[in-house]
C-alpha cells in the first residue's frame, strides 16, 4: 500500500482502499469468508479505476469490489495483479466483462497462464521477462536492486515532467 500510495502522488491521483472483513469464526475451503469489503476514499463517480491486488485464485474479492464501484458509478474498471490463478472464476470474469463491470484485467506473465485468458479480450499480460533479467544481473554483480524497483523517473518522463 504504501508503494501505491507514493506512484499515486507522483501521478497526482487519489488512492483508495477496500477492507476485507471476514468472519474469523469460520472457515470456508481452508480461509475465513469474507463478510464485506468496506470502501475508504475518495468519490468515484465518473471516473477511472485502477485495482491493485497482489493476486487472483478464485477472483471473488476483486469481483465484489468492481461491483461495489459500479455501484458507486465509476465509469471504467480495470484490474491489475502480479499473479492470475483463477482456480475457479474464469467463467465470472468472463461475465463481469460482459456485463461491464470490469473493463481489462492486467497480470504478469510470472505464473503460468492457460491460452484461453490470453485470447480472452479482458486479458492483458504483462511480460517481465526484461526486469526479472536485470534484476538477475544486478545481484549477480552485488549491485543494489532499488534503482529497477523505483519507477518515479519512467513516470515523470511519460507525464512529461
Amino acid at each position: 500500500m504504501p508503494s501505491l500510495s507514493y506512484y499515486a502522488s507522483v501521478l497526482g491521483l487519489d488512492v483508495g482502499l477496500f477492507y476485507k472483513r471476514r468472519d474469523y469464526k469460520k472457515i470456508v475451503d481452508g480461509r475465513n469468508p469474507i463478510i464485506q469489503h468496506e470502501y475508504m476514499g475518495a468519490e468515484v463517480e465518473g471516473k477511472d479505476i485502477l485495482i491493485v491486488d497482489d493476486m487472483i485464485a478464485s477472483g471473488g474479492s476483486v469481483f465484489d469490489i468492481a461491483k461495489e464501484l459500479k455501484k458507486k458509478n465509476a465509469r471504467k474498471i480495470y484490474v491489475a495483479v502480479s499473479f492470475t490463478f483463477f482456480t475457479n472464476g474464469i467463467e465470472k470474469m468472463n461475465e463481469y466483462y460482459e456485463k461491464g463491470y470490469i473493463t481489462k484485467l492486467f497480470s504478469t506473465n510470472m505464473t503460468y497462464v492457460p491460452q484461453k485468458f490470453k485470447d480472452a479480450e479482458w486479458f492483458e499480460e504483462v511480460d517481465m521477462s526484461k526486469i526479472i533479467s536485470l534484476l538477475i544481473d544486478t545481484v549477480n554483480y552485488d549491485d543494489s536492486v532499488s534503482p529497477l524497483l523505483d519507477a518515479t523517473k519512467k513516470i515523470k518522463k511519460i507525464l512529461g515532467k
